[in-house]
């Protein structure tokens, strides 16, 4: 039972798509809530008002963020329930028509799509080039009739390209097209601003910003909510769009991720420096020395692209593909942790679906790797991976 209590060895984390370590303020303050806010916020009683308080708090403190209005924020699970409540929400509230979401979404996404598909919605993919970029020059085909709803991923995961939301939002607004996207991966990029984003509903998750996991939310525009069917019904929170009781620990812990997003580097007085910018500034530095490695081959765009993320194919100096996972399993051996594809379905050995649609050749589908950076980290963690990785490399290779 000792082993249960025991601290995880050190490793040097470099998987933040899949989730990120929650902050200390973050763990502080869910702790505190839970001790002190702890009560049913619906409850009419002083401990039930002291909960309701800090959830309302919190939705302040999140819209302001956001430059949203505190009715624009609905609290859920996560990204995925989030984006099953955009998207199924809202077709459901229309004759069926065509949806259409990019050919690198995450499974959330196509899971909710898929179900649509049996409801009698067509689902068209807007096919992407060979940096995972959707291609704009479909734009007009895809947004014509009976499309009246599109869906796509802000920032890719898996290879870290950022698509044109501002193009495609317009786009759609003037066409009178519903526009929902999937920001998970780019809210620790910095702060959005609602106010002027072209966008109708937005879905992202706590734990990808050092926050907790088991939160999330879905920005929705006002004249949007009265359309929105909810997925599940009960006691009327959340405007009557998410029934069940609030975490209300959870959600502060959410709003004080939020409010880290840009804080200055602790300690570093007089720098201009905020907490992402560091991190890119690490993530660059790594790139280059990766650059030196023989065989290797980066992938998505190489400047619109998630500022934390390196993505690349991995192979022996003389370009023979090896298996990612084979590769990710030997970093952890050696303290690295990693990602080969998404983490949402990389306990399956397969072919990437982002590689095949970014038709990246067939002897490298399963060869994707994945480094992801955060704040966690130090300039000298940075300075092991290259011979690590060439290690790694080396051993998955002998043992293929």
């Amino acid at each position: 039972m000792d082993s249960l209590n025991q601290k995880p060895s050190a490793v040097v984390y470099l998987d933040a798509c899949a989730t990120t370590p929650p902050s200390v303020e973050v763990i502080k303050c869910i702790e505190d809530v839970q001790r002190f806010a702890w009560a049913n916020p619906s409850s009419l009683h002083a401990p039930g008002l002291l909960a309701a308080e800090r959830l309302e708090r919190s939705r302040q403190t999140i819209a302001k963020s956001f430059k949203a209005n505190a009715n624009e924020v609905v609290f859920t699970s996560g990204a995925t329930e989030s984006v099953h409540m955009a998207l199924m929400g809202v077709a459901r509230s229309m004759q069926p028509g065509r949806l259409v979401i990019s050919a690198v979404e995450h499974p959330a996404v196509e899971a909710a799509s898929n179900q649509l598909r049996r409801e009698g919605w067509q689902i068209c993919h807007w096919p992407v080039d060979g940096f995972g970029r959707v291609k704009l020059d479909h734009l007009e085909t895809l947004l014509s009739p009976p499309t009246s709803l599109v869906s796509l991923i802000w920032g890719q995961s898996e290879v870290g390209t950022i698509q044109p939301i501002k193009t495609i939002g317009l786009a759609c607004r003037e066409r009178g097209i519903q526009f929902h996207t999937d920001a998970t991966q780019v809210l620790r990029e910095g702060l959005l601003n609602w106010s002027q984003l072209p966008v109708d509903l937005l879905s992202a998750s706590a734990h990808k910003f050092q926050g907790p996991k088991g939160v999330g939310l879905l920005l929705i525009r006002p004249e949007h909510s009265t359309m929105l069917l909810p997925l599940q019904s009960g006691g009327g929170q959340e405007q009557g769009l998410r029934a069940g009781t609030e975490p209300v620990a959870l959600i502060a812990g959410m709003a004080k991720a939020v409010e880290q997003l840009h804080q200055p580097i602790a300690g570093c007085s007089g720098s201009n420096l905020n907490i992402q910018e560091r991190v890119q500034n690490m993530r660059d530095g790594l790139n280059i020395e990766l650059q030196k490695i023989a065989g290797l081959r980066f992938t998505g765009h190489p400047n619109d692209r998630l500022t934390h993320h390196i993505s690349l194919l991995v192979a022996t100096a003389d370009g023979q593909p090896v298996p990612a996972r084979a590769v990710v399993r030997e970093l952890a051996r050696r303290g690295v942790a990693a990602s080969s594809g998404s983490a949402c379905s990389s306990g399956r050995s397969q072919n990437s679906h982002v590689l095949e649609a970014m038709q990246v050749d067939a002897e490298w589908l399963q060869s994707g790797l994945r480094f992801s950076l955060g704040p966690w980290l130090l300039e000298k963690n940075m300075e092991v991976i290259p011979d690590l990785l060439n290690q790694a490399i080396d051993a998955a290779a002998s043992s293929a």
